[in-house]
């Protein structure tokens, strides 16, 4: 039975400004990308627990989508009793590694 996937708030509008970013509605290469990042998010219907057990919290995951400088993780929580995904957000790779090497510094 596929599981039921969600965008939080907070993750729509994630992917409102990652459109923007990529300038999708003004290449087809940028849309085709984008269309990518939707399509993996969608992916956790047949294959809820494929992303990596978040280093931050053991009850959430991450799948990652892109190459090299432009990976982004899409971080989401399995509730497996309601068959459900919850995407609670999707941010650029970069950023994750630039808290977490502010974190150690401190």
């Amino acid at each position: 039975m596929p599981y039921l996937v969600r965008l939080s708030d907070r993750a729509l509008r994630d992917l409102e400004l990652i459109y923007e970013y990529v300038r999708a509605a003004q290449s087809d290469k940028a849309f085709a990308w984008f269309n990518g990042l939707e399509e993996a998010i969608y992916s956790l219907e047949k294959y809820p627990n494929r992303g990596a057990v978040t280093p931050e919290r053991n009850n959430l995951r991450h799948l990652l989508y892109g190459k090299r400088a432009h990976i982004y993780r899409i971080i989401y929580r399995v509730d497996e009793r309601r068959k459900a995904v919850t995407i609670l957000h999707i941010r650029h790779g970069a950023r994750a590694r630039l808290i977490e090497n502010h974190a150690t510094e401190g």
